[in-house]
């Protein structure tokens, strides 16, 4: 058996919302998938919990209201720790591989560095995944059954809000550890904002964004301590309407971190994220009117 038949029972994605864009607004859960394929829990020696550390657990869930103000949901059914969506094609960490990896391997970035490749290499507090390393061909087989199929997902759903608004806006949607703090500060917030310090989103998405949360009462940083990944970077192109936010939500307000269950402030924190995808809807409308494109 190999990666091509992990999820030849269920698709390694669903899109939620309508099948055409009602709205320039897209949602995307790339790191909420909790569907471990027998075959990858055999190569891992982790148990059951450990292995879903690095998961954005029930995220996915959490912004599940966004599809009633006619936004569209990407959702990843494989998880992270299987394939990384948020991460370039190639960026392969070379210890994990028994073979050499191709030239066009990018294998210097701080994420590859830290095990993140798109294969991870660990999950959590630097917890190795793997017993030994794997076959080059295993990240192969796993980039093409599931990130590039994501990919053009994402990037069809994008088009579609694009050229039939004049304006698009993609909210990446993530969770956090509850201790995350802002470096070298005592403050903790609750959410933070980014969009690659103004690279992936005009000033206006991003300071809508910010208000938004922060009148629900949430804490609230900007691009501190993450300013957005792969996604939000390479998506994001403020400069053509296309603007890309990512969403980090601290566990603590939601999640039982150990067990990795839904505590009792799942259900208010998932009503805000549907009236979040509410005002944002509302302004994403607004991006695409011949005013906007005139100020701009």
């Amino acid at each position: 058996m190999s990666a091509a038949a992990d999820f030849a029972s269920g698709a390694p994605f669903a899109i939620h919302g309508p099948e055409r864009a009602l709205s320039p607004l897209v949602f995307n859960s790339p790191h909420s998938g909790r569907s471990y394929p027998a075959r990858f829990r055999a190569q891992s020696r982790l148990d059951d919990i450990a292995i879903r550390r690095s998961e954005d657990a029930y995220v996915d869930e959490l912004f599940a209201g966004a599809c009633d103000s006619g936004a569209s949901l990407l959702v990843a059914h494989f998880p992270r720790a299987y394939v990384d969506v948020n991460r370039e094609a190639n960026e392969l960490d070379p210890r994990l591989f028994a073979e050499t990896l191709p030239a066009q391997a990018n294998s210097r970035t701080p994420r590859v560095a830290g095990g993140l490749g798109v294969i991870p290499r660990i999950v959590g507090e630097g917890v190795d995944i793997y017993p030994g390393r794997l076959a080059l061909a295993e990240a192969h087989a796993r980039i093409e059954a599931c990130y590039r199929p994501y990919h053009a997902a994402l990037r069809r759903l994008v088009a579609s809000a694009h050229d039939a608004f004049g304006a698009a806006l993609l909210i990446d949607c993530h969770s956090m550890p509850g201790n995350i703090r802002v470096a070298a500060e005592a403050f903790r917030p609750d959410i933070v904002v980014g969009d690659r310090f103004g690279r992936a989103a005009s000033r206006e998405v991003s300071e809508a964004a910010i208000a938004s949360l922060s009148a629900m009462g949430y804490r609230v940083a900007h691009n501190k301590p993450y300013a957005g990944g792969f996604i939000t970077e390479h998506y994001g192109r403020p400069a053509r309407n296309v603007h890309a936010v990512q969403i980090e939500i601290s566990r603590a307000l939601y999640l039982d971190e150990r067990r990795i269950e839904k505590s009792d402030g799942f259900n208010g924190l998932q009503a805000d994220m549907a009236r979040f995808a509410g005002e944002m809807t509302a302004l994403a409308a607004s991006l695409g009117q011949p005013a906007q494109w005139a100020a701009e």
